[in-house]
């Protein structure tokens, strides 16, 4: 994988946001902006890296629903040990055994030119959506129109509603008004406008106004429309603990909402994952060694809480430096997953950190994310990539492709 510098181009800020990303630039401590997302260079990958990158991303995720299904079953964990909701894992083993359906997820993975290495993943709540899927797509059309990019992420979510059945035809799509900076609210009008691409009717609504029904015994959205099928774009391990989680653990509706994601999602939520994982598969190429609670044997290590997003609480630990490198967050730390501590290749002080999709359970594109220092946080910029030697397929071979 190479960076080339390149100039931006004219508008291109108009651009971005006629196309539905609400924030280009990133708003500093010191009051000033920087972009978010960041045309002034781009990554170049090869075809056989995508190729490679695709293989493990498919490995990596039946991985992961096989961990799934091990934390939640036996004694292995309780939901305490979780920091989870009473009656969780039970729940979790039930839209398990149903086998419920998910549209995507995200893993995160650091690649200095030998295996990837899984950084984490992130089942139930990712984002940088749009950026991939349809800004850095229009970006190659205008910049590179000959080129192809490792990107089927719009095709195959639109392909996802239309394949898979939806009661009545219809979908809620729900996101938090407590998060502020229009991420999570973009996120979701997009996964919306894809449903609607498919033909479906859809509802969006902030999660805060979702009713209980105590007559149909039914969650209802704020003009009383019964929810049938829904999307939140809503950590499960906080929708369980407010109010009307205890619904949802007690079982009591009439006709079950098919929440997206799902139940057993919750397990690909959790940085508990990871030393599952390394329990199950011990020395696999593209896992780093991890444990719960305490940093075993690793000498060098990072140190993660359960539920915690955009590097908050992390704490790195190298034997370098004489003091721990700590950010800080809103998380709980009493329970940590210590990781074995790998570097991300550094482009002239930019590292980078692969961010790889998969939609309908098999991989779809990727996202290359750079920050300046050692964790991907909040202030980490959004950079396009392209496969710099291949011509785009027709649109007969693209179908032929997502059909198989």
């Amino acid at each position: 994988m190479w960076r080339h510098a390149i100039k931006p181009r004219p508008h291109w800020k108009h651009r971005v946001v006629e196309q539905g990303l609400v924030f280009p630039m990133t708003d500093l401590p010191d009051g000033s902006q920087r972009p978010y997302w960041n045309e002034s260079a781009w990554y170049e990958v090869t075809m056989d890296e995508v190729l490679h990158l695709e293989r493990v991303t498919d490995e990596l995720y039946a991985m992961c629903r096989h961990a799934a299904s091990v934390m939640a079953t036996g004694d292995r964990f309780s939901d305490a040990q979780l920091g989870l909701a009473p009656g969780t894992l039970a729940l979790v083993r039930q839209s398990l055994q149903r086998e419920d359906l998910s549209v995507y997820a995200r893993f995160d993975l650091a690649w200095d030119g030998d295996e990837p290495k899984m950084l984490e993943i992130n089942g139930d709540t990712p984002t940088g959506l749009v950026e991939s899927a349809v800004i850095q797509w229009n970006w190659l059309e205008d910049v590179f129109p000959d080129a192809d990019q490792w990107n089927s992420v719009h095709d195959r979510l639109v392909k996802w509603w239309t394949e898979h059945d939806v009661p009545g035809n219809e979908a809620h799509f729900f996101n938090s008004g407590a998060e502020t900076s229009g991420e999570e609210a973009m996120t979701v009008a997009y996964l919306r406008d894809t449903a609607a691409i498919a033909g479906l009717a859809t509802y969006g609504h902030e999660i805060e106004d979702i009713g209980w029904d105590a007559t149909q015994r039914a969650f209802v959205d704020w003009g009383g429309r019964p929810i049938r099928t829904a999307f939140k774009l809503y950590p499960w391990e906080d929708m369980l603990d407010d109010e009307f989680g205890r619904y949802l653990l007690a079982g009591v509706e009439t006709t079950p909402v098919r929440w997206i994601e799902p139940a057993w999602k919750t397990m690909l939520s959790t940085k508990a994952i990871l030393p599952v994982l390394w329990e199950l598969y011990p020395d696999h190429p593209n896992l780093l060694p991890a444990y719960f609670g305490h940093p075993g044997d690793l000498l060098e290590w990072v140190a993660k809480p359960l539920h915690g997003r955009e590097g908050s609480n992390i704490v790195i630990h190298t034997v370098a430096e004489p003091e721990d490198h700590v950010h800080d967050g809103p998380y709980d730390t009493s329970t940590m997953v210590y990781q074995q501590w790998h570097p991300l290749p550094s482009y002239d002080g930019n590292r980078a950190v692969i961010g790889s999709w998969v939609v309908d359970g098999v991989a779809a594109g990727m996202m290359v994310r750079e920050s300046d220092g050692p964790i991907t946080d909040y202030y980490a910029r959004f950079v396009p990539h392209a496969i710099g030697t291949s011509p785009r397929p027709d649109a007969e071979t693209v179908q032929q492709w997502l059909e198989e």
